[in-house]
């Protein structure tokens, strides 16, 4: 017989009283889901809270990159996932993908020596790894300015991937020249070289929807998330990442109406009134929305039967230098 979601609620809190276990999610996960959590946020900050966790199990609400960065910092703890999405960014690179970008810059006259990686922290582990071998660097959303401006001192050229909305928002920002790797253009007179990923949610975001809502609610203000195409952010009033925007909109009037140009989940949730999805269409990331209140229960049983399931694990050496990536961040 399938328990409803308020049954499900009640035996998820009871396994999380009697195991030694803590739930995370990220923002994005549906609301039943995003409500059992212990622990809550962005990608890099579940990472960072997980390591000060006492707790043996992790079990981690979000997509399979997340799972593997709080492997990769805290390699001691047991990591767990009750659907193990891959987001789609992370899987638009792999090593092999990322050594063909190296190969095209060298083809192009620029040496692997002058070249400085850094990765979105939307990757996976093994993207993660080859960009520490390299001396690069993880960012997010939030710092991604920070670390290419102390990435630019050392004089190199800046490989960025995944994200080219993110590497070519930011370079708008800095006044730097970018370029897409693979499309016209040489890439010698270029700051930062752009790999072609993107977040599939946040390109359903059009200049047309500003147009619409600002002649819909004169005085509406724009929030983007950086992910988006370079023109929408070029278009808002305000770009920032998943926890600036919550705290931008938090700290508006509740009479200042905004539309918010990121997944659904999250906008859904920020207040009450005012606050309108920046789409015709419903931006819900469904990779994120694949964890169900019934797989973080079978999750937990498993955990209870003594037989983990989803377990996440990286090789050693990707461990190794996909940590110094992430540390060579924390550090700045």
């Amino acid at each position: 017989m399938q328990l409803s979601n308020d049954e499900l609620k009640i035996k998820i809190n009871e396994l999380k009283k009697k195991l030694d276990v803590t739930v995370v999610a990220h923002f994005y996960q549906r609301d039943e889901v995003f409500e059992m959590a212990d622990i809550t946020g962005d990608s890099l900050e579940l990472a960072m809270r997980t390591q000060a966790d006492s707790s043996k199990f992790i079990l981690f609400c979000g997509v399979g990159f997340m799972g593997q960065s709080v492997k990769v910092l805290s390699p001691e703890k047991r990591v767990v996932m009750p659907k193990i999405a891959c987001c789609a960014m992370a899987r638009m690179i792999d090593s092999l993908y990322f050594d063909d970008s190296v190969k095209f810059l060298n083809k192009h006259g620029i040496k692997s020596e002058d070249i400085l990686p850094i990765t979105y922290i939307n990757s996976n582990a093994d993207v993660k790894a080859k960009v520490g071998e390299m001396g690069g660097m993880v960012c997010t959303s939030s710092n991604a300015k920070v670390i290419i401006t102390k990435a630019l001192e050392e004089g190199k050229k800046i490989l960025f991937v995944p994200d080219r909305c993110l590497g070519q928002n930011i370079a708008n920002q800095m006044g730097l020249k970018s370029m897409i790797i693979g499309q016209a253009g040489d890439p010698k007179e270029c700051d930062i070289l752009c790999y072609d990923g993107f977040c599939s949610v946040h390109q359903l975001f059009t200049v047309d929807d500003i147009a619409f809502y600002r002649k819909k609610f004169p005085g509406i203000l724009i929030a983007t998330h950086p992910e988006c195409d370079p023109t929408i952010c070029d278009a808002s009033d305000f770009v920032g990442s998943t926890s600036q925007l919550i705290k931008y909109i938090a700290d508006l009037p509740v009479d200042q109406k905004v539309a918010v140009g990121t997944e659904f989940n999250l906008v859904n949730r920020l207040r009450q009134k005012n606050t309108y999805v920046l789409s015709s269409t419903k931006p819900e990331c469904p990779t994120m929305n694949e964890t169900t209140l019934e797989d973080v229960y079978v999750t937990l049983k498993a955990i209870e039967d003594g037989e983990p399931i989803n377990e996440i694990e990286v090789e050693e050496k990707t461990q190794k230098w996909a940590k110094i990536a992430l540390e060579r961040m924390l550090a700045l």
